[in-house]
């Protein structure tokens, strides 16, 4: 669905979803400022300083109350901004795993009319521990097969988002598996899905991700499911 654009990197902003991240943040906020003008920060209910932290390196705020979850903080800062007329928003996560030095290696696949951008880690896969391996590799695989695309790394959080895609797809799941569910509805609705290799801070997120295994595998499961049943109806209705 997407079709080659002239990139305006002032029609680009980033979000960057923040829950106890106070040492790590502002050192994201400033690298992410020297590639993009505008840099929104959702704090998703943190009580360690990182709203004060954020502020002080340069980001918008928008502050949660209580733990609302990464979907919740995405779609928050989906509506803010692209009710402020951006064409694209660029995630990163707030723990320093994504290199704010490496968004330039996206935006080519933007330009290119990518409407989902993934920044994938699988050739970094190696310097992950076995479990976090077999998990990123299995729960890729199924979902691509829900997809209809094969994809390597589904998981990474380090990505672009075209206004088309989010306005007609929806975002409406609260947690990781937001990000799972978003890839079948865009694959599946003949948006286009580019993945674009990218170095890391760190390979093995398991110190600082808040992700929950069990719990949050089978939020997945049970996102990517319903996503793909959604599309089906789409199809048969269209």
């Amino acid at each position: 669905m997407g079709s080659a654009m002239s990139l305006d990197l002032a029609k680009i902003a980033a979000a960057i979803p923040a829950y106890q991240a106070a040492p790590s943040v502002g050192a994201v906020v400033q690298g992410t400022l020297a590639q993009l003008r505008e840099v929104l920060v959702i704090d998703d209910g943190s009580t360690d300083g990182t709203a004060e932290a954020a502020r002080k390196a340069g980001a918008r705020l928008i502050s949660f109350p209580v733990n609302r979850g990464k979907g919740a903080a995405l779609a928050a800062a989906f509506a803010d901004l692209f009710g402020r007329g951006f064409d694209g928003v660029l995630t990163l996560d707030a723990d320093g795993q994504h290199l704010p030095e490496e968004i330039p290696k996206l935006l080519p696949a933007v330009e290119a009319g990518g409407d989902l951008v993934l920044g994938v880690r699988d050739h970094l896969f190696g310097e992950m521990s076995a479990v976090r391996r077999a998990s990123n590799r299995l729960s890729s695989r199924a979902i691509s097969f829900a997809a209809g695309q094969r994809l390597a790394d589904i998981q990474t959080g380090f990505r672009y988002y075209s206004r088309r895609l989010v306005e007609t797809v929806g975002f409406p799941e609260a947690r990781f598996e937001a990000e799972s569910a978003v890839v079948v509805r865009a694959a599946r609705r003949g948006f286009r899905v580019v993945t674009v290799p990218v170095h890391l801070g760190f390979a093995d997120g398991r110190t600082t991700s808040h992700y929950r295994p069990l719990i949050d595998s089978l939020r997945i499961a049970g996102a990517v499911t319903r996503a793909r049943l959604e599309m089906l109806g789409w199809a048969r209705s269209s």
